[in-house]
């Protein structure tokens, strides 16, 4: 047996019913040419036929003096793992999401291992789908992009591609996360002899960050995110929506506008916010914070991630699109400058450090005051080239992440190809008519564009 690690352990003890902790993908396939009607049919059978686990996904909890420890499944039940479904007709997209609206709902077993895949078929237009679900314990957002492209390949003429819990063991130790606000609130309580020597430069960011705040209302500080309807209690059941976006467009705007990719998307996302939240009356006066997982690393720097994160404010205070991004373009310099300032060390603690309210608040909800942030936006690098699975079309790869208790929305995304995949996935209660956020989301980059 192994004992999972603090963190790992952490996603178990948050998980309530309202509050499943598991994250997932859906992919969406088109029939290669020369497949006749039973194709996804056969397809499954062939996924039956392999019945060997490989590692993580061979893996169950095992609960020892009040710890959680990994043991291997010696019979896993693949009848309970893979699951081969139809869609309602007419088969639409509309029937696609809301079936991942409630298979992300539901909890995992603990008495078995943690994931589940299911084959879909019954879309129109000879698509089927792949919906697989892994708890956050067992793998992270990026591990999970990373083991979903090894099922894929560039060939459009390979066969017998085995399925995700098939797939050759990485023998590779380790692997990079990307930050959160329970990692950075577990890595700022641990280790703590190790993080005395970054004090200074941390201290010496942190108090410049709070005398601009002072100085100026509008800097997007660790203090002042105003309170929204994002940031209520949730339940335990979601909705989901997904939207492709062509990246030559998001290009042109952020060349027009010299900005980045991501800085454009932040405004699209921004202008998506602003109109979803006056549209339910609820449109605070201060801007939205969101945080932003970025990368830090410099030219020249080999080895590792350095990576943090960004409390951007995302303008919605302001009503003109060009001067929405630029505010957000400025409030994501400002916060790549402060990193810049700082040694990889010094980032990762002032980045725990700033993360720390968010994470008591999270955790405890004792302190609905102090909202750090208001939404999680983040953007997982996918494919760069078009990728087929046992000579299916991969369409699209969307995200479908993790709500929690008083952060009521997540925003996440992932690029593939030349397109930039949007996934929403939200508390039904909490954000009614919340797929009306895709309209708002094409708005935004229209109005951009004009």
């Amino acid at each position: 047996m192994k004992r999972l690690s603090p963190e790992d352990q952490l996603f178990l003890w948050l998980e309530k019913r309202q509050q499943p902790m598991h994250v997932a993908g859906l992919q969406l396939f088109s029939f290669p040419e020369e497949a006749g009607d039973n194709y996804v049919y056969e397809l499954a059978e062939q996924m039956r036929a392999y019945t060997e686990v490989s590692p993580p996904l061979n893996k169950r909890l095992v609960q020892r003096w009040g710890q959680f420890y990994w043991e291997k499944d010696e019979r896993p039940d693949l009848e309970h793992h893979f699951r081969f479904e139809a869609l309602p007709t007419p088969g639409r997209i509309r029937e696609l999401l809301a079936f991942v609206s409630a298979e992300h709902s539901h909890a995992m077993d603990r008495q078995r291992p943690l994931w589940e895949v299911h084959l879909i078929e019954g879309l129109q237009d000879r698509r089927f789908a792949l919906y697989s679900k892994i708890h956050h314990s067992l793998v992270d957002g990026v591990s999970a992009m990373r083991l979903a492209q090894k099922v894929l390949s560039p060939d459009p003429n390979l066969r017998n591609q085995p399925p995700i819990w098939a797939l050759p063991t990485n023998t590779r130790a380790g692997q990079a996360r990307s930050p959160s606000v329970l990692q950075n609130l577990r890595h700022l309580l641990g280790d703590a002899g190790q993080q005395l020597g970054t004090i200074p430069g941390v201290t010496k960011q942190l108090l410049k960050t709070i005398n601009e705040a002072r100085r100026n209302p509008e800097y997007d500080s660790i203090f002042h995110a105003p309170p929204c309807i994002l940031n209520q209690p949730v339940t335990g059941s979601r909705r989901f929506a997904a939207q492709s976006f062509h990246l030559d467009r998001i290009k042109a705007v952020g060349k027009t506008y010299h900005a980045t990719v991501n800085d454009t998307v932040l405004a699209i996302c921004a202008h998506a916010l602003r109109s979803y939240l006056k549209s339910q009356d609820a449109l605070p006066d201060q801007p939205l914070i969101a945080m932003v997982p970025v990368s830090l690393r410099q030219e020249g720097h080999e080895g590792g991630n350095q990576v943090g994160t960004i409390l951007a404010s995302l303008g919605t205070h302001i009503a003109d699109p060009a001067q929405r991004l630029a505010h957000i373009r400025a409030s994501m310099q400002e916060g790549k400058d402060r990193y810049a300032a700082m040694t990889p060390e010094q980032c990762i603690n002032y980045t725990a450090l700033t993360m720390a309210p968010a994470g008591f608040q999270l955790l405890t909800g004792l302190a609905p005051r102090w909202q750090t942030f208001n939404v999680v936006i983040s953007n997982v690098p996918g494919p760069k080239e078009t990728m087929y699975w046992n000579g299916a079309r991969l369409e699209g790869m969307y995200p479908v992440s993790i709500v929690l208790d008083r952060m009521a929305l997540n925003m996440t995304l992932n690029s593939y190809n030349d397109q930039v995949e949007f996934g929403l996935i939200g508390c039904r209660r909490t954000l009614p008519s919340l797929q009306r956020l895709l309209d708002y989301l094409e708005e935004g980059l229209q109005a951009l564009e004009h």
